[in-house]
């Protein structure tokens, strides 16, 4: 009862935080400006993310426009890039494991391999978690070097946005629901199964069908 309890939490986290995976890499909020010195009162706030960037006017009014070419991005949105879209493919693949070796599904009938199944789509679950931390933290390192940098224009200078916060979340999911599901099962899953019951050795008996007189104390 106490593991299938644990495989729903576990996996009710790792769900969620591929979900929020999926929403950091669509949204386009990854960099925004840094409103400091005279740059405090603009007409325009500008929004870099994945795939494209956008301008928001103090109007209200947004135009968002699709990166050109893929080459022409920095090191890191393109590192961004490909572990944020391996990141979701892994959780949905481990998703799809996990479910296979859950409690509550009969799609493998011996207890023993859905447990290791269970600890696989876990694994996966670390792992999609370590992809998409990766680039958060290295774009929020380059985000902060350059906005303490004295050679950067105030112009140029960008804030971490609510997309990498939203990813954070996502890995500390991923990677606290993944730890769950690998630790889901006991250790003493083998106990759980049926003990043969083993009847005693039959009493030998004399030719004239009296019992033998050394099963006698």
């Amino acid at each position: 009862m106490i593991s299938a309890c644990l495989e729903i939490i576990g996996l009710g986290l790792s769900v969620t935080g591929t979900l929020l995976v999926m929403v950091a890499c669509g949204l386009p909020m990854w960099k925004v400006s840094a409103f400091i010195e005279g740059n405090i009162v603009v007409a325009q706030n500008i929004w870099d993310g994945l795939w494209m960037s956008c301008v928001v006017q103090s109007t209200g009014q947004m135009q968002c426009k699709m990166h050109d070419s893929v080459l022409a991005l920095t090191t890191d949105l393109q590192t961004a890039r490909a572990l944020t879209v391996i990141s979701a493919v892994l959780g949905v693949q481990a998703l799809m494991i996990t479910i296979a070796g859950a409690q509550c599904t009969n799609c493998i009938s011996k207890e023993s391999i859905k447990a290791k199944v269970v600890n696989v789509g876990g694994v996966i679950y670390i792992i999609a978690g370590l992809f998409v931390l990766v680039p958060l933290c290295w774009m929020a390192n380059n985000i902060i070097s350059d906005f303490y940098d004295p050679h950067v224009p105030y112009a140029k200078k960008r804030e971490i946005g609510a997309a990498l916060y939203i990813g954070w979340a996502a890995s500390a999911m991923l990677l606290v629901g993944g730890v769950i599901l690998c630790f889901s099962r006991p250790a003493d899953e083998k106990s759980s199964y049926p003990l043969k019951y083993v009847p005693p050795p039959m009493k030998s008996t004399s030719v004239n069908g009296d019992y033998d007189k050394r099963n006698y104390v």
